[in-house]
């Protein structure tokens, strides 16, 4: 009896062990500190989404999501959720290591000029004649230029001061800057957590709205992982899928598992956070045709060649360099409703 027990205990803990090596771990790094916004990746953590594809995923905070891009390239993570615009520009560079887009979540980019209403910027034009405050080195920064030549503007009539991010609202609150280069998913929440109502007094140009029509943040993988294991690729894209549809309906479901995840954050903020995501970046008229997930090619093509323009690089990556549609669930399976509550 005694026997059968113990080969029945060493049978078990075999099969244990089987399955923990059949595992694939993969390391996973977010765009910044825990958002509201990255509601979907701890969703499908916490509710075993992710360990149901065969995938142990450990995620950590991030430094950025152009950051998102060079720690992927460097080895240390898998996937990571970061900016398309930063995988353009470094496939332009170094295109046998860029990490690669599979499942696009911000269908419109954050870009934006926030200013008060009392300074009068409510279109581009308005902005000749103003001092703008830009962090060095940012996409909005950096597009600048290229958004002044998309709405006619003369560049030698605005003023650029460059600026620690962090001292953008302050000092637009202050009246010491007109407006702000910012994300606006980023500033939108500075502002409320500096007591303004980002509604009510401040303007926003959004650079999609103004000829700049990119793509922004999503899901990316290393080129090693789809090459080695497409298979835990097509498992990482289907259990994120299923968390984003299941918290576009039910955002208490996303704020559960964010919570979870980091206890120190805001949960009133970053409730309104996850929500922005939905109505700013994600629900689109595109959205709705190809589901989200997915982008136009003709569209990315343009977007590239915006971005190649933007930061003068060395060639244009093709769009299939960019961005790869091979791992993502039916289209029945990526039709987001979004619900707010």
């Amino acid at each position: 009896m005694l026997k059968r027990l113990a080969a029945t205990l060493i049978a078990g803990l075999a099969l244990t062990g089987l399955a923990q090596a059949q595992e694939t771990t993969v390391k996973f790094t977010l765009g910044w500190k825990t958002q509201g916004s990255d509601a979907a990746f701890f969703v499908a953590k916490d509710k075993g989404y992710y360990k149901a594809e065969g995938l142990n995923v450990i995620i950590d905070q991030g430094e950025g999501s152009g950051a998102t891009v060079t720690r992927i390239m460097g080895g240390a993570y898998d996937a990571g959720f970061g900016d398309v615009n930063a995988i353009i520009q470094n496939a332009a560079a170094k295109p046998g290591e860029a990490p690669v887009m599979v499942y696009m979540i911000w269908n419109r980019p954050p870009f934006a000029i926030s200013s008060k209403k009392a300074t009068g910027i409510t279109k581009p034009k308005d902005l000749e004649g103003k001092t703008l405050g830009g962090a060095q080195g940012t996409p909005t920064t950096r597009l600048l230029e290229v958004f002044a030549r998309k709405n006619g503007l003369d560049m030698a009539k605005i003023k650029l001061s460059n600026m620690a991010p962090n001292l953008q609202e302050p000092l637009l609150i202050k009246g010491d800057i007109d407006g702000a280069l910012v994300f606006n998913i980023t500033s939108y929440f500075n502002l409320l957590l500096n007591r303004q109502d980002p509604d009510k007094d401040f303007n926003w140009l959004t650079f999609g709205d103004y000829g700049l029509d990119l793509y922004s943040n999503g899901l990316m993988v290393s080129q090693k992982m789809i090459k080695e294991n497409p298979k835990a690729v097509a498992g990482l894209v289907r259990a994120t899928n299923k968390a984003m549809i299941e918290i576009a309906k039910d955002q208490a479901v996303g704020m559960k598992s964010v919570m979870a995840f980091d206890n120190l954050v805001n949960e009133t903020i970053e409730k309104k956070r996850l929500q922005y995501s939905f109505t700013e970046l994600m629900v689109s008229p595109e959205m709705k045709e190809i589901g989200v997930g997915d982008t136009k090619d003709d569209r990315m093509a343009r977007a590239i060649g915006i971005i190649v323009e933007g930061y003068q690089l060395p060639r244009t990556p093709k769009p299939e360099e960019i961005f790869s549609r091979a791992f993502l669930p039916p289209k029945a399976e990526r039709e987001l409703v979004y619900t707010a509550n």
